[in-house]
């Protein structure tokens, strides 16, 4: 059935970066079902088939072409194939990242150059190209992809912190500088806790530019840690959850998008200490706490992760 609430855009196209698998994949499906055009853009080619084709089998009408969000070049060249093959869009989604960490003293270069060149990079890189176009239709709204990670330090995350951080303030930015400038553009930071995705294998796609193949042969070092690791995540939120939640946060307006509860209180928490002067705490640790707990489904919400 047709989508026929509250978003009155003039055309019902959306653009999802990162819309080959987990989130994106979600959100793209979600608007699509409700009668949006889709344009997804991955660098993941086979995996952007293979959604292009279920898309189609769910009588989704869809597109998407092959995109490095790191690269300047790349992303020009899915601007221009958005506009050529469904003009200015009204929706754009802001979603493709990945992850890395360790101690702050020990993570390699290349590891801080790849999470920020995507998670960070992506996001200007995707705001410059295609804000101006629904500035000049006045209208649209833009969802950045964050994480609870943009609110809390995580030890061991480093880079990812960094890189979240760095986009919810922009999209907080963004958002303040509309509202000064009366424009009817909308935006939300997507701030999801753990969900079921691909970000603990995001290497897979990691260009050969930012590879460091001495520090890939010991990346099972922790096995034990890691096996862990991968049993809460898929125990984690369904991404389809997320992508009824970012449809609705576009329908409502709604600038922050939380997709559980597990981390409010850790975010109150920081708060209070910042605004005492307190030394940062331990206390909102992402991994350890979940580890401790093993966070269990039961404790999430059931609608309602990270790209």
């Amino acid at each position: 059935m047709k989508y026929t609430g509250l978003m009155n855009f003039s055309n019902r196209t959306i653009v999802v970066t990162g819309g080959a698998s987990g989130i994106g994949k979600a959100i793209g499906r979600k608007f699509g079902l409700s009668g949006f055009k889709v344009c997804i853009g991955d660098i993941e080619e086979q995996a952007l088939i293979d959604t292009l084709q279920t898309f189609e089998d769910e009588g989704i009408e869809a597109c998407g072409q092959r995109t490095d969000v790191s690269d300047k070049t790349s992303m020009n060249e899915f601007s221009d194939y958005v506009s050529s093959e469904i003009g200015p869009p009204a929706v754009v989604c802001l979603n493709a990242g990945v992850g890395a960490g360790g101690p702050m003293g020990q993570v390699n270069l290349k590891d801080w150059e790849w999470v920020l060149a995507v998670n960070l990079w992506g996001v200007i890189h995707g705001i410059n190209l295609f804000l101006p176009a629904l500035e000049k239709q006045n209208e649209g709204h833009i969802v950045v992809t964050a994480s609870v990670a943009g609110h809390l330090s995580y030890p061991g995350m480093g880079p990812y912190n960094a890189s979240k951080h760095a986009v919810l303030t922009m999209a907080e930015t963004l958002y303040l500088e509309l509202k000064q400038a009366n424009s009817n553009i909308e935006v939300s930071a997507l701030c999801p806790g753990l969900v079921r995705t691909q970000i603990l294998d995001s290497g897979r796609n990691k260009h050969e530019k930012f590879q460091n193949i001495a520090l890939e042969q010991n990346k099972h070092e922790n096995m034990a840690s890691q096996e862990l690791i991968e049993e809460m995540y898929s125990n984690a939120l369904d991404p389809r959850d997320v992508g009824e939640m970012v449809f609705e946060a576009v329908e409502a307006k709604q600038f922050y998008i939380f997709t559980d509860e597990v981390h409010a209180e850790h975010i109150k928490l920081r708060h209070r200490l910042i605004e005492g002067s307190h030394n940062p705490t331990m206390d909102g640790n992402l991994i350890d706490h979940a580890l401790d707990d093993h966070l269990a489904p039961e404790k999430l919400k059931t609608t309602g992760e990270e790209n």
